[in-house]
């Protein structure tokens, strides 16, 4: 078997989930069978069954503009180029809007199996017009052309499953949960502190920690805004960068100085760090916190809870199926707004992220007993090799269905 991997994101260039998701189960399937990986970005490497073709966009397509649509353009730009050699391809798989075309593309001209992994759904993001421009509009067709179009779609979570049930007029048969996954050996917990020390972070004083990109899907500023409300000698680490626009950042920066004003044990790492490094901040957080606002899954919180770190993080999405409330962590709850996903009373979200929070700085025992448990649960439920046996299951009945599928 030869699967065609489509993703924007791949090493060394990674900044979100999807990127994460695609490395891994790339690598794992690749212990089985002959992969191939088609990515934005300069890569080309050939590793035992693992090929990695990267591409850049067709400058001309958005030469002379730099609006925010530019992004959308260039998408469609490399879709319609890195489908024109997919030669001995059996099956195509596509991560994100960004390449969602592609496997589109393929399945017309060389008649092969299309299975799209949703990582998130474009409905359900409406601040991405605030990145994108009127290239949403153009975002939100390409996933829904092929969404609509997928032989399978596979949904990360049940939760995602339901959002894709209420967003498109897909068949509930087409639609496969299957999780992310986390690399047991590699996120675990340890202790090498040279990373805390590098970033001015005292391994000796408790911390409150957040992983992630600056967007409005990952609820960061809801965090910042939390810090008024804990204790005014709480520790707390962000390590946030890669704003999505320019609004955004000025927007972090700003509630980031207020809050200073009322706790100036602030340490911002304003920038993606290096896995070795994350995973020091994981394992030596007294409370790791995740407060998107939207999160089809959340593979921060597997990292963290990979590294014996507790969890409070928002009771949304994907989440609720990976931290057990009262057992490895909390979940927080809010009244969601239908349209934007956002918080209906983001000081009300605040006040109750802050208490979760200061519940768990005040028990170090329940902390180490909620980060224990949460290693328990990843080794249990999330292994990569089990999603790699998942994923393989359902290309083969796909290739098998399109031997008696007509050519067209």
């Amino acid at each position: 078997m030869r699967a065609g991997l489509f993703t924007r994101e791949y090493p060394p260039y990674v900044y979100g989930g999807a990127g994460v998701h695609v490395e891994y189960l790339s690598r794992e399937l690749a212990k089985k069978i002959e992969v191939e990986v088609h990515c934005w970005g300069d890569q080309q490497s050939d590793g035992g069954k693992l090929h990695v073709r990267g591409a850049q966009p067709w400058s001309e397509i958005s030469n002379g503009t730099e609006a925010k649509f530019k992004a959308a353009l260039e998408a469609l730009s490399l879709n319609l180029t890195q489908v024109k050699a997919l030669a001995g391809i059996q099956i195509v798989h596509t991560h994100t809007w960004y390449v969602s075309m592609a496997g589109f593309l393929a399945k017309k001209l060389y008649n092969i199996p299309f299975v799209l992994t949703t990582h998130s759904l474009e409905p359900l993001r409406a601040w991405k017009a605030e990145q994108l421009g009127s290239g949403y509009a153009m975002s939100s067709w390409m996933e829904r052309t092929a969404i609509l179009d997928a032989d399978a779609v596979i949904a990360v979570s049940n939760g995602t499953r339901e959002d894709i049930l209420r967003s498109y007029a897909v068949s509930p048969e087409r639609i496969h949960v299957i999780y992310n996954g986390i690399d047991l050996n590699e996120y675990r917990k340890t202790n090498e502190t040279s990373a805390l020390v590098a970033h001015a972070v005292d391994p000796h004083v408790p911390y409150v920690l957040f992983v992630g990109r600056i967007t409005r899907q990952k609820g960061v500023t809801h965090l910042v805004d939390a810090i008024r409300y804990l204790p005014r000698d709480t520790r707390v680490v962000l390590c946030a960068g890669a704003p999505d626009t320019p609004e955004i950042a000025a927007e972090m920066r700003s509630k980031v100085e207020e809050a200073r004003r009322h706790n100036p044990n602030i340490v911002w790492i304003e920038k993606m760090v290096s896995k070795p490094e994350v995973i020091q901040l994981y394992s030596h957080a007294r409370v790791f916190c995740c407060p998107s606002v939207y999160e089809p899954f959340g593979i921060i919180n597997l990292e963290a809870m990979a590294c014996g770190s507790p969890v409070v993080a928002s009771a949304t999405g994907g989440i609720k199926e990976v931290v057990v409330d009262g057992e490895t962590g909390y979940l927080v709850p809010f009244e969601q707004d239908s349209v934007t996903s956002f918080p209906i009373h983001p000081d009300r979200f605040a006040q109750d992220l802050a208490a979760r929070i200061s519940q768990l700085l005040e028990d170090p025992e329940k902390c180490r007993r909620f980060g224990d448990a949460g290693r328990k649960r990843v080794e249990d439920k999330f292994s990569w090799s089990s999603i790699a046996d998942q994923t393989i299951a359902l290309y083969q009945r796909l290739i098998d269905e399109v031997k008696s599928r007509p050519s067209s």
